[in-house]
């Protein structure tokens, strides 16, 4: 094996941390990004303790189908994510296919500020078993995703008294691809080249698996070269212009080495 090629695999392993040095069985997932984001509302602050959010990956209803996300928890002010503002709760890997619905568990700590007073917020539906939604995304592996929660305060919040308020939640979602793929094959596939795709001085990278196939997956869109640093005594090549659109996989021609 060329030595350039053992110090580019070291190198780009270290740093493709969404690509990285993976065989096909990983880059047949796809990622989803959870988004908290909320729209306007009249109060002073509005604080949820989301401890986990849940989704469903099967058409069927069985508990079972329910994976929870490794959620960054915590008590959020929704109203600091206005005006196309949000925050990033959690990033998963999700086998390409549709998913169905999610869950939003919360704490017990929720409360609402109004007039330079904190208020509890009554919510034990959702402490119980979750705030459930329709999401009904399709995805597509290698392809990223970002999904937002979007909370909607002003309706979610109900005054039942002076100071005796409840939360029932309504709750939207939305879900945009913010990349695309590369896929293809090698041929023959003992050339075991290490592939990468340029564009504008970024790099993402990837090695072929056994049987000459590759994704690059989590590539933005737009005109991309991918290189393909082939073993010896196979002589290295560049595909140049492969077109890269969000949402999608570009299936690339097979690649053929030749000897010297």
């Amino acid at each position: 094996m060329k030595n350039h090629l053992l110090v580019n695999v070291m190198v780009i392993c270290a740093f493709a941390l969404m690509t990285g040095c993976k065989k096909s069985e990983s880059n047949k997932n796809a990622v989803l990004q959870v988004f908290l984001t909320d729209a306007p509302a009249d109060y002073e602050e509005v604080l949820i303790d989301i401890q986990d959010v849940q989704i469903h990956v099967s058409e069927t209803e069985e508990e079972a189908n329910w994976q929870s996300l490794d959620v960054n928890k915590g008590v959020y002010n929704l109203l600091d994510f206005r005006n196309r503002m949000d925050t990033l709760l959690a990033v998963i890997e999700l086998p390409a296919g549709s998913i169905s619905q999610m869950r939003l568990v919360l704490g017990p700590d929720n409360q609402i500020k109004t007039g330079g007073i904190l208020h509890e917020l009554g919510t034990p539906s959702a402490q119980q078993s979750g705030l459930k939604f329709n999401i009904h995304a399709n995805l597509t592996g290698g392809v990223v995703y970002k999904l937002w929660i979007d909370f909607d305060a002003a309706r979610s919040i109900v005054q039942n008294g002076n100071s005796d308020f409840s939360l029932k939640p309504v709750i939207r979602t939305f879900t945009e691809a913010i990349s695309g793929a590369i896929a293809g094959t090698v041929s023959p596939a003992e050339a075991l080249p290490f592939i990468t795709a340029v564009s504008n001085g970024d790099s993402i990278a990837t090695l072929a698996a056994e049987n000459g196939s590759f994704l690059i997956k989590g590539v933005p869109a737009g005109a991309w070269s991918v290189n393909f640093d082939a073993v010896d005594p196979y002589n290295d090549t560049t595909i140049n212009d492969v077109n890269v659109v969000n949402g999608t996989v570009t299936e690339m021609d097979t690649v053929f080495f030749i000897q010297p």
